[in-house]
């Protein structure tokens, strides 16, 4: 696995912090999250390439795979395996690469044979940002066309003031986050009872929602009924795809949504709630799954 955090030099200033209130500065060094990227092939055909925190790769894969419509179940995924090559070392070429390439940074994906070959207009070989996601989707009828689960269905609820406790459990168990301060975060959580099934952290939003969505495509736990998708930022619009195309009937985020993942989240039947902070929240689509004390 390559490295989540990185140790490098930093000028710490401090304004009026020295000696008579003149301002110091020391050098120290300093914990950074990691980003390289990580090139998906399926079947030996290059798929994207995303940049990530190294670190839960298969199932951020797994998941990627299946918010873009490309797996639908389990057993779908039958394995993956790391592989190196010229290019695929860290930008600056960093210590610990092999000298043709990171063995970490290119994941080659088998599929079951039933799942159909890969449409040639699906792949998107481009670097992807961290803050991108699913760049290659737009529309929301898309959403629908590709989803295989039906959230309106779900039944499920959760009290708000469990709810309330989730953002701060997140943070808790945000370890990388501790060290570096630069990593977002996904948590799956069950609504009956509050627990936490998954975390994921990364320096992408994207990218920490599809390894916690991966968790569950490798341990053949979708759809993902019943549970709550708590996030450390804003609700964009892919966040709520991602939701959507995993079953996942809620979601939570700590910040504000778009008004695309308002749109999406309302036509999918989705519960959205933003700012979830504290002991307040705004609950933008089906209230109804959020119970209050009366």
């Amino acid at each position: 696995m390559g490295r989540i955090t990185a140790r490098r030099p930093v000028t710490r200033v401090t304004i009026g912090g020295g000696e008579g209130g003149a301002d110091a500065a020391r050098r120290r060094p300093d914990a950074l999250a990691v980003e390289e990227p990580l090139e998906i092939r399926v079947r030996g055909t290059s798929l994207a390439v995303t940049m990530r925190t190294p670190g839960h790769d298969v199932e951020l894969a797994a998941g990627f795979l299946l918010s873009e419509g490309v797996i639908s179940r389990g057993d779908h995924f039958r394995s993956a395996i790391h592989c190196g090559g010229p290019g695929t070392a860290g930008p600056l070429g960093d210590a610990g690469s092999a000298a043709d390439g990171n063995t970490y940074n290119v994941l080659d994906v088998a599929l079951s044979p039933d799942v159909p070959p890969l449409d040639p207009d699906l792949a998107r070989n481009f670097y992807t940002t961290s803050s991108c996601g699913l760049c290659g989707k737009a529309s929301i009828d898309a959403v629908h066309t590709v989803s295989t689960y039906d959230v309106t269905l779900d039944e499920a609820t959760v009290p708000a003031a469990t709810l309330a406790g989730f953002p701060d459990e997140l943070r808790r168990q945000q370890d990388a986050f501790d060290k570096t301060g630069g990593l977002h975060a996904a948590a799956l959580f069950d609504a009956a009872t509050g627990d936490a099934l998954v975390v994921r952290e990364d320096v992408g939003r994207h990218n920490a929602v599809d390894k916690a969505v991966g968790w569950a495509v490798l341990n053949d736990r979708l759809p993902l009924a019943g549970t709550v998708l708590q996030v450390s930022g804003r609700a964009s619009f892919e966040l709520v795809q991602k939701a959507v195309m995993a079953g996942i009937p809620i979601l939570a985020a700590v910040s504000a949504p778009s008004s695309l993942a308002v749109e999406l989240a309302e036509a999918s039947g989705l519960t959205l709630v933003g700012f979830l902070r504290g002991a307040s929240m705004n609950i933008y689509t089906r209230p109804d799954r959020i119970l209050l004390d009366d």
